[in-house]
């Protein structure tokens, strides 16, 4: 299937747009293993001193991760822009993923291991969201922008699905099987530390369809110290323009808010689920299981309301929808409601990002696509530290999860406020309006 939109308009080609979209199936075993639901699950409930400890722990590395995003991406983006090629970055990055996920079968359950822990998975998570800009930055020169939220779409919810796959794979090959396979110690937690390799191998298959087949436009050309050079010049031109551009300004701005918060109630679902219901590491992987079919069905559903409505009240719908059912998630005391109440949440995570990232392709002029989602990633990053460290601090100040995730709510609900005042363009020639 080939479609012709205009002759300055991206061809929307099936091969490429599929390995493009399955890149996110790729990688996203590793927020759903490692950053959401397995290992702090592992790291809450054999590690860590308490529930308490392990909260603000993971809640500080989280924060630490993101200062160095929110100082690295865009600076990357932008020499990015101005070199030759987006992938060979997004190779480098993927490899550091790899092997920081593979790195973590030696993390035994012992509290002595917390630090190797922490670093590893800070260091990971660090690799994945900056290789996420030059993911991103492909998007533009692979469709039309009349079909960009329904391919980011697409693409998210295969990326939701991706990481329900290998939760499957972790659990009923290695984690609730009697025996584990390859003669793995349960006594040494090694059915569990095995998940750290699976995603370091599904990235490794999965991620080689977009390094063949996704084609990698060319910048303008520059050897790697102009490229620096040039790439820091136009970063600091970019930002010190930035307020001029009020529409960008504006989403950006709301954008940093409501990602915050997103990010942080995503990111403690398999310690809260530990911590505050008691939940064994197998019932916290039949959890996310659950949560990421609900995200991808949201995420794939959304993809076409994105085009139909637009980004924005698709992004609206979505932070009004968290907070809703995030209030009575907070306050529920049995693991019914919270099965209930989860399943529903996940259905508004895909939406809420999916359309962030159409809407910032929609905004953004031919060209600057790294420069700008280096930007976009900034505005998800630039704070993203508060949201964690907040969480920490409650959790370590009065010992509660509950409040501590309270604290989530105003980033959704400010972040929200704030969208109502941008317009959403109708071309990337209303990037500066």
């Amino acid at each position: 299937m080939t479609e012709t939109v205009s002759a300055s308009s991206p061809v929307l080609e099936r091969r490429p747009v599929f390995s493009w979209c399955l890149f996110d199936w790729a990688n996203s075993p590793f927020p759903a293993i490692v950053l959401t639901f397995v290992f702090p699950a592992y790291f809450a409930s054999a590690i860590a001193v308490d529930a308490a400890a392990a909260t603000s722990q993971w809640a500080f590395m989280i924060g630490a991760a993101a200062l160095v995003i929110a100082f690295a991406s865009p600076i990357l983006g932008s020499i990015a822009d101005q070199g030759r090629r987006r992938k060979p970055w997004l190779a480098v990055f993927t490899a550091v993923l790899a092997v920081g996920s593979a790195l973590l079968w030696f993390v035994r359950p012992d509290n002595a291991d917390a630090v190797l822990l922490l670093v590893l998975v800070g260091v990971s998570v660090i690799a994945f969201e900056i290789g996420m800009v030059f993911y991103n930055a492909l998007l533009p020169t692979l469709v039309p922008k009349s079909h960009v939220g329904r391919v980011s779409g697409w693409a998210w919810g295969l990326g939701y699905f991706g990481g329900l796959g290998g939760l499957v794979l972790v659990l009923f090959v290695f984690v609730q099987v009697e025996t584990p396979p390859f003669g793995l110690d349960k006594e040494a937690a090694e059915h569990v530390r095995i998940a750290g390799p699976v995603v370091a191998l599904w990235l490794c298959l999965f991620s080689l369809p977009l390094f063949l087949w996704t084609p990698d436009p060319r910048g303008r050309g520059l050897p790697a110290k102009a490229a620096v050079r040039e790439g820091l010049v136009v970063l600091a031109r970019t930002l010190r323009t930035l307020p001029q551009h009020g529409q960008l300004a504006r989403f950006l701005l709301a954008r940093m808010i409501f990602t915050d918060g997103v990010n942080t109630l995503f990111a403690f679902g398999g310690i809260y689920a530990s911590g505050t219901f008691g939940m064994s590491v197998e019932e916290v992987i039949v959890f996310g299981l659950l949560l990421n079919a609900t995200a991808g069905a949201g995420a794939f559903a959304f993809g076409w309301i994105d085009d139909w409505i637009g980004a924005k009240p698709t992004i609206l719908i979505g932070l009004a929808a968290l907070v809703v059912i995030g209030v009575p998630l907070l306050l529920i005391e049995t693991k019914l409601w919270f099965w209930i109440l989860g399943a529903a949440l996940g259905i508004f995570f895909g939406p809420v990002q999916s359309a962030s990232r159409s809407m910032m392709v929609r905004m953004t002029p031919a060209g600057m696509e790294s420069e700008m989602f280096g930007l976009f990633a900034l505005s998800g990053k630039a704070t993203a530290f508060i949201g964690p460290w907040v969480v920490g601090v409650v959790a370590l100040t009065y010992d509660s999860q509950r409040l501590a995730l309270a604290t989530v709510l105003p980033f959704l609900v400010i972040g929200g406020l704030l969208m109502l005042s941008v317009r959403e363009p109708t071309s990337a020639e209303e990037f500066s309006s």
